[in-house]
């Protein structure tokens, strides 16, 4: 169960070395819900050490390290235990101390194999702190509820094992994960949404349906082969991507999969992203007995490549806007404890663009771009969004963010003056923006409320100027021109994961590996069943015939098993009449008798508008 750490403390500090934020007063809970957890697998387990145990945007974990093998009937004990705790109604108490102090505490609790390092991971100068609640005792900057009996609607979920720090190299503790929330009513209506996402997982629909399979033993973990009906899924969001794109005037280019160290050196992607991208290969050109070696990567992203097309030929400001779009492959090295399904992969397929555009044109196309997010959300029936505008802190410039501060401000504002106007559903973010620039993450919600982090807008100032990209302005001098990194929707691999879950692999017709299945009757109706579908597939219709030999029941059980929208049931009647017997998933009006040349073109008319379910 991937979650993502929140930024948490109740001031600025320092959480188990991790530096804390803020805290929201749900995310307070959580947080002492985590050391009432801690507390709990003290008692029971007394020679358990602890690393940390923050919140997470969905609950909170506390990660072990414990011989004894934690199982489900030991998650029912700790959390019997954590409502005993609870009911004791235990203050959480505050202690500052001097970093020997703090050490002293820690040897006197025993918790001296993590937490020592935790305490060296604050920095000189920062102030050092406990909480305590009974008998437990934690490094922690807080903050927390007044006390544990605060803590009412929790529920202990999983056990996963989980590197100490995230790195292969250390330790594998054992983490788990719950979950709380204010009220009994909140926490069960968040319990019923996780049950019906279990059912809706895209590693359980994907496979059942067909759609993609990942071979660790062959071709590595997170590097999903994608079986003939997941591409159909694809190539239906690439002609949808394609013609929204060539309407708002992009151009479509095609880069290598590979490239030089130089090109990431002076992106500044290295040294600074090495971590996350794959080993280089070292390779010396062929015939050139004293030609050095060079190093290659596989590309982890496409921007550079886009800059490099950019600079294949002079620019005037007549030419700009340019926008160049690519359905790029990107490799990322994703820890393997980080791996899951489709959503965080090592091989993904990006919807990516890059628009290169003057100071003036910015805000038409920034807006542009955010119109084109609003068209996609109505065809994928998304009706919860929040764009996280995410902002640079000028005390790290130079630092986490480019040093220039005016250019920090003037791209700000014209972000933040963009989505003020449009009336877009935004919220903003300090201190996340990209090194580069301000960005803008995309969360949306599936129809059960499960969030998604969809894409990334981002805007770069930086970059440009380090492959000394320019455009001759009408003045006759040369310019840096800004870009915008945009993504609407995110790549193959995530957007696909999340559509299987939004939509139960109930897919809309026009996405439906499989549009319609044709069920003839008996073995003497299946040339008939195949002339139909061959019309139909010159249609474009993803279209096939059911040409087993067992009763028509088994047959529409087969196609309600494999998520077909449509099904016609053919026998002689229908036949010599020349009609079709019409079942739908998606359309309670495209159901029953139609002459074969009116349901067919219902069936154009309903993909060709990528019409939602009619439900």
């Amino acid at each position: 169960m991937p979650q993502k750490i929140l930024p948490p403390g109740g001031r600025n500090g320092y959480f188990g070395g991790l530096l804390m934020k803020k805290m929201t007063p749900l995310e307070e809970l959580r947080h002492s819900s985590a050391h009432v957890l801690g507390a709990a697998v003290r008692r029971l387990f007394p020679q358990a050490q602890l690393d940390i145990g923050p919140p997470t945007d969905t609950g909170f974990y506390y990660d072990f390290d414990v011989d004894h093998k934690f199982t489900p009937e030991d998650l029912e004990k700790i959390e019997k235990e954590m409502r005993r705790i609870a009911g004791e109604n235990q203050k959480f108490e505050r202690i500052e101390v001097s970093r020997e102090e703090a050490k002293k505490l820690i040897e006197g609790t025993g918790q001296t194999k993590y937490k020592l390092g935790r305490l060296a991971d604050i920095p000189e100068g920062e102030a050092i702190s406990f909480y305590k609640n009974g008998e437990f005792l934690d490094l922690c900057a807080g903050t927390h509820v007044p006390a544990t009996s605060k803590i009412n609607a929790f529920k202990l979920l999983s056990i996963a094992g989980a590197y100490h720090r995230g790195d292969e190299k250390n330790a594998q503790l054992q983490r788990i994960y719950g979950t709380a929330f204010p009220n009994q009513k909140e926490l069960d209506e968040w319990l019923k949404m996780i049950e019906e996402a279990k059912k809706r997982d895209h590693r359980k629909i994907g496979h059942e349906m067909g759609l993609f399979a990942m071979d660790a033993e062959f071709v590595g973990p997170g590097l999903p082969l994608w079986l003939p009906k997941g591409t159909a899924i694809i190539e239906a969001l690439e002609d949808l991507a394609k013609e929204t794109e060539f309407q708002a005037g992009y151009v479509r280019v095609k880069t290598p999969h590979i490239a030089k160290e130089i090109m990431y050196k002076t992106s500044g992607h290295l040294p600074y992203y090495a971590e996350s991208m794959f080993p280089p290969m070292e390779l010396a050109e062929k015939g050139e007995a004293e030609a050095e070696s060079e190093k290659y990567y596989l590309k982890a992203m496409n921007c550079p490549h886009h800059h490099r097309v950019y600079a294949a030929s002079p620019k005037s400001y007549r030419d700009l806007p340019l926008r160049l779009a690519e359905y790029g492959c990107c490799y990322r090295y994703e820890q393997s404890g980080e791996l899951m399904g489709l959503m965080r992969v090592r091989s993904l397929n990006m919807n990516d663009a890059h628009i290169y555009c003057t100071p003036e044109q910015f805000a038409t196309e920034f807006n542009a771009v955010n119109e084109m997010y609003l068209k996609y959300f109505k065809i994928f029936g998304i009706d919860k969004y929040v764009m996280r505008f995410s902002t640079h802190d000028p005390a790290k410039l130079g630092q986490k963010f480019v040093n220039e501060p005016e250019l920090w401000k003037q791209t700000e504002d014209m972000v933040r003056d963009v989505l003020v106007k449009s009336g877009i559903n935004f919220v903003e973010v300090a201190n996340e923006a990209a090194f580069y620039g301000p960005k803008i993450d995309v969360q949306v919600w599936s129809v059960i409320g499960k969030e998604f982090t969809l894409a990334t807008n981002q805007v770069d100032f930086a970059v440009p100027k380090r492959f000394g990209l320019t455009y001759t302005d009408s003045d006759n001098g040369a310019k840096t021109p800004l870009c915008i990194h945009r993504a609407p929707l995110g790549t193959h691999e995530r957007f696909i994961g999340f559509l299987i879950e939004h939509f139960g692999g109930n897919f809309p017709t026009w996405l439906a590996p499989e549009q319609a299945r044709l069920l003839p009757i008996n073995d003497e109706l299946i040339p008939f069943a195949q002339e139909l579908a061959a019309q139909l597939r010159a249609d474009g219709v993803r279209a096939t015939v059911d040409t087993h030999s067992d009763k028509l029941g088994a047959k529409i059980r087969r196609g309600e098993t494999d998520k077909v929208p449509h099904m016609l049931v053919l026998g002689a009647k229908e036949k010599e009449a020349g009609v079709v017997a019409a079942r739908s998933r998606v359309n309670k009006t495209m159901e029953g008798t139609f002459p074969f040349a009116q349901w067919r073109e219902m069936l154009k008319t309903e993909i060709t508008t990528r019409a939602l379910p009619v439900r």
